[in-house]
């Protein structure tokens, strides 16, 4: 038995949040003027987007959605390729939060749904102090903000 995640977003336009996630994950394998959906293998998650319903419409708090990939190879691979599709990315870094030492970066969608696609190269015991901002691309941590090591 196999599962997977299924994220469902407000897109405030549409047509952007469509070419956004097109260059990060691939065409849709659902368009309609009203929805999009997006299933792919590499990650594996299943996207679906439609308008907002009423204008400002943002839906609940959301904190960030990630993609964990298995190593630092990968997360610089994810950067280059998006980087290469036109994906304005930012934060290239390795750093320590959320119990872990983590290599990672971020991006953004149209409608300000922050993105980070990182790998964990290990848990660590305690929390460093502001761990419950460090999530976030904004966040500082007590624990290291250093480039990745290339």
């Amino acid at each position: 038995m196999s599962a997977s995640v299924h994220i469902s977003l407000n897109a405030s336009d549409l047509g952007r949040s469509v070419d956004f996630y097109r260059r990060l994950l691939g065409d849709p394998t659902k368009l309609n003027a009203d929805y999009a959906k997006f299933v792919a293998s590499d990650p594996e998650i299943h996207l679906a987007l439609q308008p907002a319903l009423l204008p400002g419409m943002r839906g609940g708090a959301l904190s960030h959605l990630g993609i964990r990939v298995d190593s630092s190879d990968e997360v610089r691979r994810w950067h280059a390729a998006l980087s290469e599709r036109g994906v304005a990315t930012e934060g290239e870094k390795q750093e320590s939060c959320c119990y872990a030492v983590q290599d990672k970066f971020w991006l953004t969608d149209p409608d300000g749904n922050r993105w980070e696609i990182y790998t964990v190269l290990k848990d660590v015991e305690s929390a460093d102090a502001g761990a419950a901002a460090c999530c976030t691309p904004e966040g500082t941590c007590a624990g290291a903000a250093l480039p990745i090591r290339r």
